[in-house]
């Protein structure tokens, strides 16, 4: 690293008692080439195996080490948030468990950082997931892109670093619904990403199926942006001209012919157009609605149960 930032790493863990030692491992050797201070968090998102009884050993071994036990599962971006505000360094880098981003790879989104960026994403080369599963993500991180235009602000996933100085943005941020990627664009505008390798999954399945990828993409379309909203309103503008439109057509065709349009299936046709779309409508409202109920309710972002805490609290 050309600043010699010190770094902290978070790791978001469910279901990953098998790896964990590993990864650890590997990123005690990583880290140590980096030649600066460096501390790694694990928040333990309630996980239902033995992985909060390791990561205590894990401390106990490794005195850089630093572990968070959630009460319950809240989420891949809710832990990270606890772990943001967890951290003690100058440059963030978050990562997965499941060891599919090498932690030999940091040294690239960390030098890349150093030219003067905010926050560097890893592109994986290739990515080891089904057709499927890369299909959704794309579209996605595309539908983000549109809606917070930043071009490449999650062309990289979970693997990223950036300065813990962007937290200040977002110090205040409370609720259930949280994306990180979106509370980074809040502090931040120079972006970039790296290409990095992307390994196989060393255990396990992934925590995100095609259905909570869709799920996460709309809680960022109506937690996060006024587009759902727009697109309502556009919508609803398009279906008057039409509704206009056929209005003048049959007004016209009496005049001229004498009768009006003939058909009970062009007339149904028609209103069923106007109600699928006030309902859409309806229903965009009401996740807006829900989005501000839950607002109101105060819900927390995450709950910390236990931490482990070290006398010597960095790496050299």
């Amino acid at each position: 690293m050309q600043q010699n930032n010190s770094v902290s790493v978070l790791i978001p863990v469910y279901r990953s008692e098998t790896t964990l030692l590993p990864l650890i491992k590997r990123l005690a050797s990583a880290l140590a080439s980096l030649e600066t201070d460096y501390e790694v968090i694990l928040i333990n998102d309630g996980s239902p195996d033995r992985s909060w009884e390791i990561i205590g050993d894990l401390t106990k071994e490794y005195p850089f080490v630093h572990g968070i036990n959630l009460t319950r599962n809240f989420g891949q971006n809710n832990a990270l948030l606890c772990g943001i505000r967890a951290a003690r360094k100058d440059v963030i880098v978050t990562i997965d468990a499941d060891l599919q981003n090498p932690p030999e790879e940091i040294s690239k989104l960390l030098a890349k950082l150093d030219d003067g960026f905010d926050v560097v994403y890893g592109i994986p080369e290739k990515r080891q997931h089904g057709p499927v599963r890369n299909l959704a993500s794309w579209l996605s991180k595309l539908i983000f892109r549109a809606i917070m235009g930043i071009p490449n602000a999650t062309e990289g996933g979970a693997f990223r670093a950036f300065r813990t100085q962007l937290r200040d943005a977002f110090a205040r941020f409370q609720g259930p619904f949280v994306s990180i990627d979106v509370l980074l664009t809040w502090g931040a505008s120079r972006f970039s990403s790296v290409v990095v390798r992307h390994e196989p999954r060393a255990d396990g399945q992934s925590g995100y199926s095609l259905g909570k990828l869709i799920i996460h993409t709309f809680n960022i379309m109506t937690g996060f942006s006024a587009a759902p909203l727009r697109f309502v309103s556009w919508l609803g503008f398009l279906l008057t001209i039409f509704g206009v439109g056929v209005l003048v057509y049959v007004v016209g065709r009496y005049l001229i012919r004498g009768y009006s349009f003939p058909g009970f299936p062009f007339l149904a046709s028609i209103i069923a157009i106007f109600s699928g779309a006030q309902l859409f409508a309806l229903g965009i409202f009401g996740e807006y609605l829900a989005r501000m109920h839950f607002r109101i309710m105060d819900r927390p972002a995450y709950v910390v149960r236990h931490t482990t805490n070290n006398e010597k609290d960095s790496g050299n």
